[in-house]
């Protein structure tokens, strides 16, 4: 993008334009026009879609005037406003500095943006040209005055570095999109190289990691790893958080956050490796309450202690659904009164009329679809049918949903 494009797509006429075609297709805008108010229609296309995703997103973006979005790809690898605001949360009882931040990885600037607020100065570091300069506008925009931009790699700006850092931040992108099990080292930069070098400028590094990553993984590449975060937004895994403090010895604590949609925290689990590893599950049958750990916990592995925290017995050692006589509302997960274990076909109509019900599967022979097709179930209602595996059978439960 060239800087007079930028500056003609944060004109209020093309932002204009921007707000009144939010919905439209943008694939045929690109096909019906060359350019519009003086900018390419591929580029105006790319706003329509960062508009969109920002919305829900990144909402402060999307009500500021004048934002200019990246290309889809770096902002869907950007962090949710929600995830970016409890970086802040999370640094801020740890600093003993407040000087200068420095974010290895900028990229799109949302992380950089938001931890800001407790730094006297911020230097976004970032060596795409067109990134850099996108993400300098919008902080402009935004009123973010204390962010300074070098368009530089992490490697090149810590070689040229001559000043002390408060916190250092840095967001490997990896560098195949392969689903498999891999290490911090395959990222950009190696935060794991890397480690040595920022600890002799910073007491503080926070990496930022998908939720793909194998926290244990993560553990014997990373050094004096003081808290791990995993964070959560409306029960979906987002992102993992590994802070370092230099000279920290001991065991890491492990904390597990889910996060609504707006910010708030709507549950929290906080343990030890050695907490898990000690801890003993009992095995049961199905009895009056199912109980499923929210994404944090099932991510972090705190499978056994889960249960014993909260009294409960588990089903099955590979199925991570956990069962009780008594309600416990507080769990920190979904909670579902068991109305009928394996009933028969005649049941299953009585107890959904309507032939619809949510369908999941734990640890069970069919997917979700396979056993709705069985059932010959539609979407939809207020019923659950779940799937699963217990010590010494496969079940099909219909439950309610207590929350």
């Amino acid at each position: 993008m060239q800087s007079s494009e930028l500056l003609l797509i944060s004109t209020p006429e093309a932002q204009e334009y921007l707000s009144a075609n939010e919905s439209i297709d943008e694939k045929k805008l690109v096909l019906a026009k060359r350019e519009i108010l003086g900018i390419s229609s591929s580029q105006m296309a790319i706003q329509i879609i960062g508009r969109r995703k920002a919305k829900l997103k990144l909402p402060s973006w999307y009500q500021a005037t004048g934002i200019v979005y990246p290309h889809s790809v770096n902002l869907e690898q950007s962090s949710s406003e929600v995830a970016a605001k409890f970086k802040v949360e999370l640094v801020q009882p740890e600093l003993k500095d407040s000087s200068l931040l420095v974010d290895l990885t900028g990229g799109f600037g949302v992380d950089s943006f938001f931890l800001s607020t407790l730094f006297s100065e911020t230097i976004h570091v970032e060596p795409n040209e067109e990134l850099s300069s996108i993400a300098a506008h919008n902080h402009h925009r935004l009123g973010a005055t204390s962010i300074r931009q070098v368009q530089q790699t992490a490697e090149a700006f810590l070689k040229a570095n001559k000043k002390m850092v408060s916190l250092f931040f840095i967001d490997p992108s990896r560098r195949s999109e392969s689903k498999k099990v891999f290490k911090l080292a395959d990222c950009q930069p190696n935060i794991a190289a890397l480690q040595d070098a920022l600890f002799s400028f910073s007491r503080l590094i926070l990496t930022k990691a998908s939720p793909l990553l194998d926290i244990q993984q993560a553990l014997r590449e990373l050094k004096q790893v003081t808290k791990i975060t995993v964070i959560s937004v409306d029960n979906e895994c987002k992102e993992l958080l590994f802070l370092q403090k230099l000279d920290f010895e001991g065991e890491p604590i492990i904390d597990t956050v889910n996060l609504s949609n707006e910010g708030s925290v709507v549950e929290r689990f906080l343990f030890t490796a050695s907490e898990e590893k000690a801890a003993t599950v009992v095995f049961s049958p199905t009895l009056d309450y199912l109980y499923e750990p929210n994404a944090s916990i099932l991510k972090s592995g705190a499978f056994k202690l889960v249960a014993k925290r909260f009294g409960l017995t588990k089903l099955q050692a590979n199925t991570h659904l956990y069962t009780s006589t008594l309600l416990f509302a507080d769990f920190p997960g979904r909670v579902f009164k068991i109305e009928a274990l394996n009933p028969t076909l005649q049941m299953f109509k009585e107890l959904l009329p309507d032939g619809k019900a949510n369908v999941a599967t734990r640890n069970y022979p069919l997917s979700a679809q396979e056993l709705k097709r069985k059932l010959k179930l539609k979407d939809g209602g207020e019923k659950f049918v779940i799937g699963f595996t217990e010590e010494k059978r496969k079940s099909v439960a219909v439950v309610s949903k207590i929350k």
